[in-house]
């Protein structure tokens, strides 16, 4: 029998500044809603919330825009400083177009506009800022994860989510930049299908799935919804992180 699968947003976190403790506030809104953690609990955390708890801001007015910039924000409809940005946060530019740039960036990832965001963000108009991504979101999964068994002795798994886009589908959906705990990608391979055949190629991104949804739960406007609490997800263990998830150059098709 397959065992249900329980998601709740967990309302209460406030407006994240730099330097905050991000454990503390999530047990502090679980507190408030009577929410407990349990052994084998995942807490997906949106990567908004992560990157501004370590001050992960570039303000434009501080940013010297290079020839490169400048060509890229013409061909692009962006400003030159943001688009120095981008280039300092991405290894290579994939595609382009007005209004987007796609890139692989510095972590791994091939995402639009190298995961800089404004949205959400309180910025004055005088000083204009932008959001990156956690300069290393493996890592602050892992200390997450550690820093809620110290205070609970609870064992959870850790996901942080981000948005992005598919080359060959409309629309936006979550995917894991970052995981603790727990196996993100399951190899399925020998196992057998409905009939008895063995899977050949069948490997589920398991981090990625509970992303979506979580992000599903999350909203992506004005909801404040930035972390949900999974309950009953079958997990294998594993120290690993997310790295598994990031297809090798070599068979992404798309490129």
């Amino acid at each position: 029998m397959t065992s249900p699968l329980f998601l709740h947003a967990v309302p209460g976190i406030p407006l994240v500044e730099p330097g905050d403790d991000i454990a503390a506030l999530i047990l502090a809104a679980l507190a408030s809603s009577e929410l407990v953690l349990e052994d084998g609990d995942v807490l997906v955390l949106a990567q908004k919330i992560v990157s501004k708890a370590e001050g992960r801001y570039a303000y434009l007015n501080d940013i010297q825009a290079s020839a490169e910039a400048v060509e890229l924000a013409e061909q692009c409809d962006k400003d030159p400083r943001h688009m120095q940005v981008l280039l300092n946060e991405s290894r290579e530019i994939i595609r382009k177009r007005p209004g987007v740039v796609i890139v692989e960036h510095v972590l791994g990832y091939v995402h639009a506009n190298a995961g800089i965001d404004r949205s959400n963000i309180d910025s004055d108009e005088d000083s204009p800022r932008l959001l990156l991504l956690p300069e290393n979101p493996d890592h602050s999964a892992a200390e997450l994860r550690s820093s809620l068994l110290a205070s609970t002795g609870v064992n959870v798994n850790i996901i942080i989510n981000d948005s992005a886009g598919r080359a060959w589908r409309n629309g936006t959906l979550g995917f894991a930049i970052a995981t603790a705990g727990f196996e993100a990608l399951e190899n399925r391979v020998g196992e057998a299908d409905l009939y008895g055949r063995p899977l050949e190629v069948t490997e589920v991104a398991v981090a990625d799935e509970l992303a979506a949804a979580a992000s599903f739960m999350m909203g992506q406007g004005d909801e404040a919804l930035p972390v949900v609490l999974i309950r009953g997800a079958k997990l294998r263990p594993s120290t690993a992180g997310s790295a598994a998830l990031i297809r090798d150059r070599e068979k992404d098709m798309f490129r």
